[in-house]
């Protein structure tokens, strides 16, 4: 065997060897043999999915965040003062949106970063807060490149279950800034034979229920916690927010 012939063939054992020995993802099929390559890098958030915790103090949110065996948590704590605390790091699975559904999307806990804000959910949000709020996601979206319109409520991702954050959280103010959907005054009502529902399920909410979809779509955008049908002009809003979707555009009235 020449020289340079068993040079590489001695390269290639060294290289089986080193793989062998060397520590598997965690990920891997037993049956598959682990070859690594670097074109990788970390799956990114997608969502943004806001909490409140129902808690009088930031202590006993902070205990029940990190309770084993309550087995919930988020990525973040905010408390009233603006304080932040980090409990998952980004690029984990915090378990924070539990049964849910947004878009077809049936695992936002994969998909997003849940942040908690301590509020007892008949109190308004503190002004400390919603700037430490705005602050961080303003980081989340530079780091993430989260869409405009995913930053969501967890009653919006849970109708019925959950109805945090509630009707007092200031949406437009996100809005405002860039973070989340909204539509100031429509410019033109709903077309003639819209279907209210089916109007809500385009835009995202499961509306398997359709009087939990239709309370969840007023918390966020009018304040309110009816479940009744939607007004002609609750109507003219929900195809407004349709139409800013669909051209992928921040509505007029925030930019």
């Amino acid at each position: 065997m020449r020289s340079s012939a068993l040079k590489g063939f001695l390269a290639a054992i060294l290289i089986a060897a080193l793989a062998a020995c060397a520590p598997l993802p965690s990920g891997q099929s037993r049956d598959a043999l682990w070859r690594p390559s670097p074109n990788h890098d970390q799956r990114r958030p997608n969502f943004i999915v806001l909490h409140q915790t129902s808690n009088d103090t930031v202590a006993r949110a902070l205990a029940t965040l990190t309770d084993p065996q309550r087995e919930v948590s988020a990525h973040y704590l905010i408390g009233r003062d603006g304080v932040i605390l980090q409990l998952v790091d980004e690029s984990q699975r915090a378990w924070h949106a539990g049964k849910s559904w947004w878009g077809g999307n049936t695992d936002l806990n994969s998909a997003s970063i849940g942040i908690e804000l301590d509020n007892t959910g008949e109190e308004a949000f503190a002004e400390a807060q919603i700037v430490a709020l705005l602050t961080l996601l303003d980081e989340l979206r530079t780091r993430h490149r989260v869409p405009w319109a995913n930053y969501l409520g967890h009653g919006d991702i849970a109708p019925g279950r959950k109805v945090d954050p509630s009707h007092l959280f200031p949406w437009r103010r996100l809005a405002q800034h860039g973070f989340g959907m909204w539509c100031e005054t429509p410019t033109e009502p709903a077309p003639e034979g819209f279907n209210a529902t089916l109007g809500l399920q385009a835009l995202g909410y499961d509306v398997n229920v359709p009087a939990a979809a239709r309370q969840a779509f007023r918390r966020h955008f009018t304040a309110s916690d009816d479940d009744a049908a939607l007004t002609p002009d609750e109507q003219a809003l929900l195809y407004c927010l349709l139409l800013s979707n669909m051209s992928d555009a921040r509505p007029p009235a925030v930019q």
